[in-house]
């Protein structure tokens, strides 16, 4: 049964990964090993994560088993590998590739050499710090360490730093999660919060456009300056292929120019300011792209809320779009989400849902917080995921076991991965859907997963006294502490930061609750979301008529693409047959006058020998069918005055082709 069980999670976790990387990646533009590596951490990642549950219910049966044969149980050998593929693969590479995807360099050469630099640079300080250590322990004559106790350090090292971050975003987590689902339940609040993001987003756009501007600017200069037969052209046309299509029509590659460089009387830019040119086209290029995507999302959430706040108060419970969508609809989708149906669901089912959602979340975050505080008491056993546990193991309830951890695990999962989605560094390391994401981030995103991870995992054994550093037993290690080690490395770390730290999520968690972080944010100039803020009032009144513009805007193309449809309808297959039925239905008047306006368009139409006078035959071929039978119009008000007095018959002069008005 564990067998299946672990190979339905592989299968599942891979799809799982595969779909959040589609999300927030691009397959067809970005480069293939920074897809192939991402994919690869999160996987990995989300593996150890998902079969930890399995690994827990696993250890509690063979604990079982073996104490009534009094024997020694084995360890699953099936778990332990796979926790010894997944756990140091994905380290190693996702920073040197984080580097290579920054890079500016025009060959493999040059981004290779750069991003060994960068990683010298950042992992050297590492190495010095380890170094005077490893001084010290051997000028000590009193301290002795073996390769072993090297790699405890190691380990104890990575897991500090790798907690410390765990805390910091689970505290973030646990209060934000289902404060998000209760303001969910708001359509006021996100209205409000919708246009706060639009005012800010249309400031970020329009920063993104003019530096675009500038850096455009930068690479006609360059690509003017230096010709066809310059060596350095290769890289002044690879910059170029990265500017968007309209940059490229407009400076183009100045191949009609065959004038020779001179390097004694021109000074052309050397390869590296290309080289950081290079690097800022992909930067501008990227940001820009990403602000028009985002924008045009955050129009339609918009749009979407304000629909929902006019349906709420609709007496035929019936959904009605403002806009409706101009590709096809699923026809299954369709037929079950009716409009009815969607009514109900987002006028008055969908609050009540993210209230009891709500509800649920905020539980299962104070059981977290909890635990976090009591889950080094073994005697009595304070931890709630802890009692749980044992409960299930004392009744042999190894699929309550197993589904208990996951949903513990899961929880726990969500709060901090969520957290790594959420949180942006300015533009240096930003998480966007809808395929935003650079290349950077995504790799970053990688590193963080899998910094988190072993922390994660180890905390979660340490709240449900599977780890025998906080359990004081002596019984069979999980397949994850006996490849990865427990929390009992060094003493001193053990017996004091793994303890006392997570009791410092209740800080956390309160700073979270009062918008702590927000308020600073805000006070140093970062304007963020508050509901109590003059600049927010401002933000969401811009945000509000920039909504109220765009929504127009929409309305007003909508409007001219149905005219259009309803003429393509009307006229646009009825040609022929319009043109016949007019011929039948004129006077003989109006016949003589027809005939001599098409025996002198004929005779012009083939006299003509310039294209002035073939559009003007087009023109009068596609001009809308008329009614003969009615009166002359006209647009001044003065012709139309004596018109009145008079009716005219044939076809208004205008509409003949001919310069001037027929004489009488």
């Amino acid at each position: 049964m564990s067998g299946a069980a672990l190979g339905l999670e592989i299968v599942f976790v891979f799809f799982l990964a595969l779909f959040l990387l589609h999300r927030y990646g691009d397959f067809k533009k970005q480069h293939r090993l920074v897809i192939v590596g991402t994919l690869l951490a999160w996987y990995l990642c989300f593996l150890i994560v998902f079969i930890l549950p399995l690994d827990v219910s696993t250890t509690i049966y063979n604990r079982c088993k073996h104490a009534a044969a009094n024997s020694s149980p084995p360890e699953n050998s099936n778990i332990t590998g796979l926790y010894a593929t997944a756990t140091p693969a994905p380290r190693i590479l996702l920073p040197f590739m984080q580097s290579y995807a920054r890079s500016g360099g025009f060959s493999i050469t040059g981004k290779i050499k750069t991003a060994l630099i960068e990683n010298a640079i950042y992992y050297g300080t590492y190495l010095l710090i380890f170094g005077a250590f490893l001084i010290y322990v051997a000028v000590n004559p009193h301290l002795h360490l073996e390769w072993n106790q090297l790699q405890t350090i190691g380990i104890a090292a990575a897991n500090t730093w790798g907690l410390f971050l765990l805390v910091l975003l689970l505290g973030y987590g646990l209060v934000e999660i289902p404060r998000s689902y209760w303001n969910g339940a708001k359509r006021g609040y996100l209205l409000m919060k919708t246009y706060f993001k639009a005012a800010k987003l249309m400031t970020e756009k329009a920063d993104a456009e003019e530096t675009l501007e500038d850096v455009m600017e930068e690479v006609r200069k360059v690509s003017e300056s230096i010709k066809y037969n310059h060596p350095l052209r290769k890289c002044v046309d690879t910059i170029l292929k990265k500017c968007p299509t309209e940059y490229q029509e407009k400076m183009g590659r100045n191949m009609d120019d065959y004038e020779d460089f001179d390097e004694k009387h021109n000074t052309y830019p050397s390869e590296k300011s290309l080289v950081k040119l290079h690097k800022q086209v992909i930067y501008s290029v990227q940001r820009h792209r990403r602000t028009q995507v985002q924008w045009q999302i955050l129009l339609e959430q918009a749009f979407y809320l304000e629909d929902v706040a006019k349906n709420e108060t609709s007496a035929t419970h019936q959904f009605v779009h403002t806009f409706q969508s101009p590709e096809p609809e699923n026809r299954f989708v369709q037929y079950f989400y009716s409009p009815a149906v969607e009514w109900y669901w987002e006028c008055l089912l969908r609050p009540w849902f993210y209230r009891i959602l709500a509800v649920v979340l905020s539980v299962f975050s104070v059981i977290v917080v909890w635990s976090e505080c009591t889950f080094f008491s073994t005697t009595p056993v304070l931890s709630l995921f802890a009692v749980f546990i044992q409960l299930a193991e004392k009744t042999y309830n190894y699929i309550y076991i197993e589904i208990a951890c996951f949903l513990s695990i899961f929880f726990l999962s969500i709060c901090v991965y969520s957290t790594v989605f959420r949180i942006r560094v300015f533009n240096y390391y930003y998480l966007a859907s809808h395929h935003q994401t650079d290349a950077y981030s995504l790799l970053f995103s990688g590193m963080l997963f899998c910094r988190l991870t072993p922390p994660l995992c180890l905390n979660f054994l340490g709240l449900t006294h599977m780890d025998s550093s906080i359990s004081h037993q002596n019984t069979q290690p999980t397949a994850y502490t006996s490849i990865m080690g427990s929390m009992k490395v060094l003493s001193f770390i053990a017996d004091g930061f793994y303890i006392y730290y997570p009791m410092l999520v209740v800080i956390l968690c309160i700073a979270t609750y009062f918008s702590l972080g927000t308020r600073c944010l805000n006070l140093l100039g970062f304007q963020q979301f508050m509901g109590d803020n003059d600049m927010t009032s401002d933000l969401v009144d811009e945000g509000k008529e920039l909504i109220r513009r765009e929504k127009r805007k929409r309305q007003r193309q909508e409007e001219g693409e149905n005219r259009r449809r309803e003429w393509k309808e009307r006229y646009g297959h009825n040609r022929e047959d319009s043109t016949r039925n007019r011929n039948v239905h004129v006077d003989p008047k109006e016949s003589n006058f027809s005939e001599m306006s098409t025996t002198r368009s004929a005779s012009k139409y083939t006299r003509a020998n310039n294209r002035t006078e073939r559009d003007r035959i087009e023109l009068l071929q596609d001009v809308e069918p008329l009614d003969f039978n009615a009166e002359a119009f006209t647009d001044d008000p003065l012709e139309s005055e004596s018109g009145s007095k008079q009716k005219t018959t044939g076809i208004p002069w205008r509409y003949c082709g001919f310069g001037s008005r027929p004489q009488q």
